[in-house]
């Protein structure tokens, strides 16, 4: 069988920063890239079911995005993943987490696992929307923030624990495939060893476009998206009011708010 890990190449701010040109983004040259966290414990619970499986298990991840990628990628290959695909097409950029969502559900699609493991969310935006849509697109079970899992490779259910608010836990079981989104401390995360990262080095990182996944540009980037940056801004310092008053005064105000801002 197979697991299916999507990854993603998330970026941080340095403490001096400024806002690109276009005032969309930060510019690239103002951050640092790594493997998102989340993702670090997903592949890490796909890695430990290959490891106690008595059948073959094969552990894939996947990314999108352009070829500065491949570094998330053969990280993850040295930490035990088995083969790296990267998706991308110029007519990607720009896609929100619902189109990306469907761009994985093609990949999901051509590899048929018979589970999905994502991070929770991202460190960048944080969302945590990519890994529930995805079970949406594909009509799969789903669990979210999985802080414990019990599962056998080719097993026909999976028990899950995840996370509520208040540090309230919630066991649930559910039919597979299932996608599910992993938290941080579901385990102790490997680190890679010299050797990995050297053989890692010399493994294919497998390159797909949008034509080979039978999609067309409409469904993904800003086209296929129902949410984009209009811009970005650095919030001017002293500006934090109170609002007071009933919850209905509360809520004028705060529309208020929103809708000058809106105009500004």
């Amino acid at each position: 069988m197979k697991i299916l890990v999507p990854v993603k190449r998330v970026a941080a701010l340095e403490d001096d920063f400024r806002i690109r040109a276009d005032g969309r983004d930060v510019d690239d040259e103002y951050l640092n890239h790594d493997l998102n966290e989340w993702d670090t414990f997903a592949l890490e619970q796909a890695v430990l079911i290959k490891e106690a499986a008595s059948t073959d298990v094969q552990v894939v991840v996947v990314t999108i995005g352009p070829a500065e990628c491949d570094e998330i990628l053969r990280a993850c290959l040295a930490k035990g993943a088995d083969r790296a695909l990267r998706v991308w097409d110029d007519s990607m950029a720009g896609s929100d987490p619902v189109a990306i969502a469907r761009i994985l559900a093609a990949v999901a699609r051509k590899e048929a696992p018979g589970l999905v493991l994502a991070g929770a969310q991202s460190s960048d935006h944080g969302h945590a929307t990519t890994g529930i849509a995805l079970s949406a697109v594909l009509d799969w079970p789903h669990v979210a923030v999985v802080a414990g899992l019990k599962y056998g490779a080719g097993d026909a259910q999976a028990s899950a624990t995840r996370e509520l608010e208040a540090g309230v836990l919630q066991d649930v079981e559910l039919a597979c495939p299932a996608v599910l989104t992993i938290q941080l401390g579901i385990n102790k995360p490997r680190y890679a060893s010299l050797r990995a990262i050297k053989q890692a080095t010399a493994k294919p990182i497998e390159v797909l476009a949008l034509g080979e996944l039978g999609m067309a540009g409409s469904e993904v980037g800003e086209a296929g998206s129902a949410s984009r940056v209009r811009r970005m801004v650095v919030p001017e310092k002293g500006r934090a009011q109170m609002i007071e008053g009933t919850v209905q005064q509360k809520a004028a105000r705060l529309a208020q708010i929103i809708r000058e801002y809106k105009a500004a």
